[in-house]
């Protein structure tokens, strides 16, 4: 197992200090964080909530391959993705993706290499609640 690769997929509150403290290294000058939040509209029409759902093993398994791409195609000393199951509230939470570098652009890319790759092949489907009724989304991989 990789030391400087942190892989989470909880029904637990994810904690943007706790990934930002494991991220921390001396030898790293450039931290790039990204944290995705509920918002509370979609297509001009008002969310209640979330409610995200993973084929967990498989899951756990690509965002595994997605940071150990990362670490080889960026130049990247750590790379951490959280993301978070259950119903969540508007402000609240689904994903954490932080990555240190010892150069700002290698943190950059990565991040965003990291959250593209996930919502294009993870098995994490969420479902929005209306006021008039709810709908899945995310229909792949």
């Amino acid at each position: 197992m990789n030391q400087n690769i942190n892989i989470k997929l909880t029904d637990q509150k994810l904690n943007l200090q706790d990934c930002y403290a494991w991220i921390q290294d001396p030898t790293c000058g450039g931290i790039s964080i990204f944290v995705g939040t509920v918002r509370n509209t979609t297509q001009q029409k008002k969310v209640n909530k979330l409610d995200f759902s993973a084929y967990s093993p498989m899951a756990y398994k690509e965002m595994q391959t997605i940071a150990e791409r990362a670490l080889k195609q960026f130049a990247i000393k750590k790379i951490l993705i959280h993301h978070a199951e259950g119903l969540l509230n508007i402000g609240e939470i689904p994903v954490i993706i932080a990555v240190a570098s010892a150069h700002r652009n290698a943190a950059f890319e990565a991040c965003q290499f990291a959250i593209d790759t996930l919502k294009e092949t993870v098995p994490i489907w969420k479902k929005e609640y209306f006021d008039d009724g709810e709908v899945w989304v995310n229909s792949h991989p």
